[in-house]
């Protein structure tokens, strides 16, 4: 803002700008603070919402598993689970074992 004194005021009033003066003071002060709108980027060539895009396509489905794999993969995360408990939480070594009891008997029960 500039520096307007009292005597500036009483001329700009009594020529009839004061009002004009102070429109422009306010607009200014708003054109500081409110932030021009964002425009987007521009879409890739071909854009097309919500769908795959060119020349891509949607991933195959997991291949079939042999008989038993689901409950073997199951028995492993429960060894693991068990040894991590008994080795200090559930972020030890997926293959970590000891010769200790809890351990020894996992190995041999599964």
């Amino acid at each position: 803002m500039s520096d307007v004194g009292r005597d500036d005021i009483r001329e700009m009033r009594a020529q009839g700008d004061l009002a004009a003066f102070l429109r422009q003071q306010i607009a200014e002060g708003r054109a500081r603070r409110e932030k021009p709108p964002t425009v987007p980027p521009p879409r890739p060539p071909g854009y097309r919402a919500g769908a795959w895009q060119t020349g891509s396509r949607p991933p195959d489905p997991p291949p079939p598993q042999p008989p038993g794999a689901w409950m073997r993969a199951l028995e492993a995360y429960r060894a693991h689970v068990v040894a991590a408990e008994h080795h200090g939480g559930i972020d030890a070594d997926p293959g970590q074992t000891c010769g200790c009891k809890p351990c020894t008997d996992l190995r041999r029960n599964p």
